[in-house]
């Protein structure tokens, strides 16, 4: 039974991190209708930022500090947040009346593009690098079961920034403005919406939260390297599908079912080798059953 809480609390924390990429990918989706698969990358630079920032700041502020964590959280999610942008200015912007398959091969190219780059030693090189400890580590004790600090931090900063995303989507005029893109953006742009720059907004606010996922994910993994955000990309992805890809609290449910399955999974003798198809069996039963996913809505597509 222990073991069983205590593998319950290390999938909460990894499915809490699926959850903040599917945040991302299911907020672009929501507003342009295509998957994002650079949003993956985004994350990986974000760690990349946090790694270069977190010597300078640890310099002004002191090793480990809690302000210290956060500048370098709100300092590499500002620099993701501009990367974002300006990949959908650059990228996506001129395909935005082209076929939904040009913009998806598009994105399939930033992707990629990315990653090559990224992994010549003149930008980022392919070694691994140990990833900085932004905070001190502790070990909560109750029984046999034992919970990081990080464990702990995960969720809770998804939580928080799950009822952040949720304020701005339905409490604020940008939000209002993003739904309304989202229905019709013909319409929108003929009531003054600025079209254009909610798209931008909106890629920005996905690639700060990607960053931050990139943050809490290497706080826990053994390193970083170009490639790293390929394998939770790809989870989120199937996580923002098996939720309802369009929906935000969806995209956290999906996140976390796949996180706590994969964890059971890895724990279990003659499994740790299936967790990616187990991930993809429960993504083609949920896509043969509930096509709009587990909270998403079926839409008539007009002809």
């Amino acid at each position: 039974m222990q073991q069983t809480i205590q593998q319950l609390i290390n999938g909460l924390g990894l499915g809490s991190i699926y959850a903040l990429i599917a945040l991302g990918y299911t907020m672009v989706y929501g507003v342009l209708r295509f998957i994002n698969f650079a949003h993956s990358d985004v994350l990986m630079l974000g760690a990349f930022a946090a790694f270069f920032l977190a010597p300078m700041v640890e310099k002004a502020l002191g090793p480990q500090s809690v302000m210290g964590a956060i500048l370098v959280i709100i300092l590499a999610a500002a620099i993701c947040a501009c990367i974002g942008m300006l990949i959908e200015f650059l990228a996506y912007r001129p395909l935005r009346k082209r076929p939904k398959l040009t913009v998806l091969i598009t994105a399939i190219g930033v992707s990629l593009f990315i990653e090559f780059t990224c992994q010549n030693d003149a930008v980022l090189g392919s070694a691994t690098r140990s990833f900085p400890k932004l905070l001190p580590e502790k070990q909560f004790t109750f029984g046999n079961l034992v919970i990081g600090s990080t464990d702990i931090l995960v969720p809770v900063v998804t939580l928080l920034l799950l009822g952040a995303m949720w304020l701005i989507v339905q409490k604020t005029r940008v939000g209002t403005a993003m739904r309304a893109v989202s229905y019709n953006q013909q319409a929108a742009s003929l009531m003054g919406v600025p079209v254009n720059r909610i798209i931008s907004f909106t890629f920005g606010l996905g690639s700060a939260l990607a960053a931050v996922a990139g943050i809490l994910y290497s706080m826990k993994a053994p390193g970083i390297e170009p490639l790293m955000g390929v394998q939770p990309g790809l989870r989120a992805f199937i996580a923002a599908v098996v939720g309802g890809i369009g929906n935000l609290p969806g995209a956290v449910l999906g996140g976390l079912l796949i996180g706590i399955l994969e964890t059971f999974a890895g724990g279990i003798p003659g499994l740790s080798n299936y967790r990616d198809a187990i991930a993809f069996g429960i993504l083609i039963l949920i896509l043969l059953f509930k096509p709009a996913g587990l909270l998403g809505r079926a839409t008539i597509e007009k002809v």
